[in-house]
């Protein structure tokens, strides 16, 4: 569910009609709703209620220091794959003890800051990887707290550049080699093994994937186990799907349903990294129509957002539905709404059936809350837009709009 609704034929985020917003700000803009956020968040952490867990937000899909501040005021931990988003967190007001670092290529400097903060613990990716913290974790006299992520070669059915669960992905290690490389890291100094995680992929819209993996993990706990190694963080990723079109994900609910049956009997904290579905339909992005043409073949809406500012529809093929913020009472026709970057694959829907629309329209991009702007840049020159936070009757501005001069900022001319 999301707090973005028609009232009186209009466009509102919450209370705020959505034009009112882009009167202030312009466009592109993204526009976030609080009630949403909170919703989500506490309906997902709800369904494990009554377990010892820890949910924590997947940092990526909306990097936001706001959300994220949201989402720790309600309890929530983060899960974070780069020491920027560590450094967003603290600034956020995330405790230490509530972070856990994911990510398959962690440098020393991150390494070490993450020491630095003494975070729950690390996913560890590799035996090199789990090496290098030992080292520094030796060097600067402290103790790294770890779980390995197993890939236990679970197809996770979604888009292949967002499976992570599989044998052919970058990820985690072998299920057949865990056992090992678990002794190894109870001989090496000043690491401590506290947990196991696992992540499938993103997306995923059928509860069987969650399910096969964990059966997998669970043999490999009790394994641990009578080898005294004991297991106190579970932790089974996220993943969990939204409807952008007609998927029909499973329910929060559902899903605790599905894990808690196959944890019947094991004694451990269980931790989740939810993202897409805690903040996914709880944005959307803003533009406007600069021009229509038409070819033989095509019909063309030109919008002022591009594939720099949501590349999901030309990265990944995504589906987000679009609809005017003031519907027009003309014809339908179908269109390939596209952008101003050079680029052919710059669109962000093709043939879509939208009312006929003329320049100065208002459309929204739905379900664009979860790796839109975190996966923006500044293609083509482009500053980056404006992100919103709407709560209630009132709004605020939680990064404002790039400008030229930010563009260049960090850049230098040599004297030649």
């Amino acid at each position: 569910m999301h707090h973005f609704q028609y009232r009186h034929g209009r466009l509102y985020g919450e209370d705020v009609p959505v034009e009112t917003i882009v009167q202030d700000v312009g466009t592109p803009v993204y526009i976030y709703s609080r009630a949403t956020l909170t919703h989500h968040f506490q309906v997902f952490d709800g369904a494990f209620s009554h377990i010892p867990h820890l949910t924590c937000y997947s940092v990526k899909a909306n990097s936001n220091v706001a959300i994220l501040a949201l989402l720790g005021s309600l309890g929530g931990g983060v899960d974070i794959v780069s020491g920027g988003e560590l450094f967003r967190a603290r600034r956020a007001g995330i405790p230490p003890a509530k972070i856990v670092y994911s990510g398959v290529g962690k440098t020393r400097e991150e390494i070490d800051y993450a020491l630095s903060e003494d975070i729950l613990m690390f996913n560890i990716e590799s035996r090199q990887e789990l090496e290098a913290i030992s080292q520094r974790a030796q060097a600067l006299g402290c103790t790294a707290r770890i779980a390995l992520r197993v890939n236990p070669d679970v197809d996770p059915k979604s888009h292949p550049y967002i499976t992570t669960g599989m044998e052919k992905n970058k990820f985690g290690i072998r299920v057949d080699e865990a056992i090992e490389s678990y002794r190894h890291a109870t001989r090496l100094p000043h690491i401590k093994v506290v947990g196991i995680d696992c992540h499938i992929g993103s997306q995923l819209t059928e509860i069987q994937p969650f399910v096969d993996a964990l059966k997998r993990l669970r043999i490999l706990m009790e394994r641990l186990h009578a080898l005294g190694i004991p297991i106190h963080y579970l932790d089974l990723g996220g993943g969990l799907g939204i409807t952008y079109a007609d998927e029909a994900p499973p329910h929060p609910v559902e899903y605790a349903e599905a894990i808690l049956k196959e944890m019947n009997g094991l004694s451990c904290t269980l931790i989740f990294e939810p993202g897409r579905v805690i903040v996914g339909n709880a944005g959307i992005l803003v533009t406007r129509v600069l021009y229509t043409k038409s070819t033989p073949t095509k019909h063309f809406v030109i919008v002022d957002a591009g594939m720099n500012d949501l590349i999901r529809p030309s990265l990944y093929g995504a589906y987000h539905h679009i609809q005017p913020v003031v519907p027009p009472e003309r014809e339908q026709e179908t269109v390939d709404v596209v952008g101003p970057i050079c680029e052919s694959g710059d669109f962000l829907a093709r043939e879509r059936t939208l009312p006929r629309l003329v320049p100065r329209d208002l459309l929204a991009v739905m379900s664009a809350g979860a790796y839109g702007f975190s996966m923006a840049s500044n293609y083509n020159s482009r500053p980056r837009p404006a992100e919103i936070l709407v709560d209630g009757k009132t709004y605020h501005v939680i990064r404002r709009r790039e400008t030229w001069d930010d563009l260049v900022r960090l850049e230098n001319i040599p004297l030649m």
